[in-house]
Formats: structure tokens, C-alpha cells, sequence
């Protein structure tokens, strides 16, 4: 009897009670709630996956999958039968329809991509958003992500990031875009082939100039790198060594902050005063400098007291 009664404590513990509310299946043996379970898969090693994922797969009455076939790899090595479909990119409004109508019918069903976190850069967003226009139950069992893997071990600053997905095939749409990122404050995350990788830091060069780069690729798997350096250094490096292997994620530093002197400051109110009021050119260098509103107020007030 203390036996049993320490392993029941010791499952009680890892659990609050929420948690036990929301998941009578697994404590009382009764079945999943009606709903979509949206479930992470791993990127690469089949063992990142959550014990409550493998509960769930082994529990919904149906799997929608990017690609059945690489979704039969990872059942198999978990020993799990289950009713695979189709659900990608390809699938159309009657599918979704057909989904939501096996919800409201009491089924509950898995939404899983090929690897990671569905609907970051893959399937799902729409089938998400007919289900909650629909009153249906929605819920997230999360797991491995590889924009978020990358971000890890890159050492790049990770306190503010942005993930701008897959990388446009040509030169010119990929540089737009690095155009309209350029002076974000943040780290950036994007996805790149192997096949593009020396064109597209090219153009990262091109555009954010010698920002540092960390090109992670094979997250997790048996060749996982991290090389670091400029867009230049890494051409060099992947000219001479050849082009790698594998799906790749660039992890690009934020640019460094510029300091502005007071007399620059001053000098940009002074040139806004001449076609805006104090409030509009007090916004107006906030936005260009991200120095405070109240501050740079306060200094117009005091250059337009002084004129």
C-alpha cells in the first residue's frame, strides 16, 4: 500500500489540475473529446517526440497527414495503428468541410505535418481557422520546431526574433524581402535549400551587408552543423567546400544599434519644426530614432521657446 500510494503521488505531481481535467482519457480510459489535436512531430530524431503526442496519435480516430507515407515511418516506430488522410497544401475548402463535419460528429482528429510544428510553413492554417469560425474544439500538442532549434544553437541574440518561412526562389524577390527586414531590431530566421544556399547569402551580403550568419543545418539528426560568419566568409567557405547537404535554416543578427548625438537629435527636430508641429515632429524623429516620444517633446519645446 505506500507503494501504491508513492507512484500515485508521483504521477499526481507532474500533473496540476487542470491538467487532469483536460485529459480524463489518459487518468479514466474514456475517449478523446471531439476536436482537432494539432500535433508536432520530430524534425529528425524520432525520439523528440512528447509522450503525450504518442498518447494522442494512439487515441484520435483520425490522422491528417502532409504526406501519409512519412507519417507511416513514425507510427511504425511507436507500434501505432491508426487511419491515416491526406490533408496539404493541395487540399481544398470540401476537405476541410468534410473535417469539420466528422467534429461536430463526435471524431476527434490529429492535424500533423511532415516534421515539427504544423502550420509553421506548413499545412494547416486554414483548416484551423474553418474550425474556430466553426465553434469547434481546437487544442496544440507542441513539440520540436526547427526555426526555434536553429535559433538555439546558433548564439546568435535570441530575445527578439522574427521567422520570414521559406526563401523565395529568385534573386530579386528574396533581396525585396531582406529589403523590408533590414532594419527590423530583431534576429532573423528563414528557410533555405541547399541547392540556393551560396546565392541566397549573396544576397543576404548584398542587402544587411557583413551582419553575422549561422547556417544550422540537419537539426538533430547525425550531421547537425552550425558554421557562423558573414554572408562573405560563407560564400568563400561554400565555394571552395561545395554546397551542404540536408534542410537548412539561416539565423541573421540584428543590426547594430546606431547612437545618435544630442546634436543630431536636435538637428532633426529643428528640420521637422519647419513643416510640422511640435507634437508631429516629436513623433516624427521618435519613429526614425526609437528614442521616447515625451523626451524628444520636451527638446521641441524648448528649441521652439528659444527660436
Amino acid at each position: 500500500m505506500v507503494l501504491f500510494s508513492v507512484e500515485i503521488t508521483i504521477k499526481m505531481s507532474v500533473m496540476s489540475i487542470d491538467d487532469i481535467e483536460k485529459t480524463p482519457q489518459m487518468l479514466e480510459g474514456k475517449s478523446l473529446q471531439s476536436g482537432l489535436y494539432i500535433v508536432a512531430t520530430p524534425i529528425g530524431n524520432l525520439r523528440d517526440i512528447s509522450l503525450r503526442a504518442l498518447d494522442i496519435l494512439r487515441s484520435v480516430d483520425i490522422i491528417m497527414c502532409e504526406d501519409t507515407r512519412v507519417t507511416r515511418k513514425l507510427l511504425g516506430a511507436y507500434q501505432i495503428k491508426a487511419k491515416m488522410h491526406s490533408y496539404n497544401d493541395h487540399s481544398d475548402a470540401g476537405r476541410r468541410r468534410s473535417i469539420i463535419s466528422q467534429i461536430e460528429e463526435g471524431k476527434a482528429i490529429a492535424l500533423v505535418s511532415d516534421a515539427g510544428m504544423p502550420l509553421i510553413s506548413d499545412p494547416g492554417y486554414k483548416l484551423v481557422r474553418d474550425c474556430d469560425a466553426a465553434g469547434l474544439y481546437i487544442t496544440t500538442i507542441p513539440g520540436a520546431s526547427a526555426p526555434l532549434a536553429a535559433l538555439q544553437i546558433s548564439g546568435l541574440p535570441s530575445d527578439k526574433f522574427c521567422f520570414l518561412g521559406f526563401m523565395p526562389h529568385k534573386t530579386k524577390a528574396r533581396q525585396k524581402i531582406w529589403q523590408q527586414w533590414k532594419s527590423a531590431p530583431a534576429t532573423l530566421l528563414a528557410f533555405e535549400a541547399a541547392p540556393r544556399l551560396i546565392a541566397s547569402l549573396r544576397d543576404v551580403g548584398e542587402v544587411l551587408g557583413g551582419r553575422e550568419v549561422a547556417v544550422v543545418r540537419e537539426i538533430t539528426k547525425l550531421y547537425e552543423e552550425v558554421r557562423k560568419g558573414s554572408p562573405d566568409e560563407l560564400v568563400s567557405y561554400y565555394e571552395e567546400h561545395g554546397l551542404p547537404r540536408g534542410e537548412i535554416v539561416l539565423v541573421i543578427a540584428p543590426p547594430e544599434e546606431e547612437v545618435v548625438s544630442e546634436e543630431a537629435v536636435e538637428d532633426m527636430i529643428r528640420d521637422a519644426l519647419d513643416s510640422m508641429k511640435t507634437k508631429e515632429a516629436a513623433a516624427f524623429v521618435a519613429d526614425k530614432t526609437g528614442l521616447k516620444k515625451n523626451d524628444l517633446y520636451n527638446i521641441a519645446l524648448k528649441i521652439v521657446k528659444e527660436d
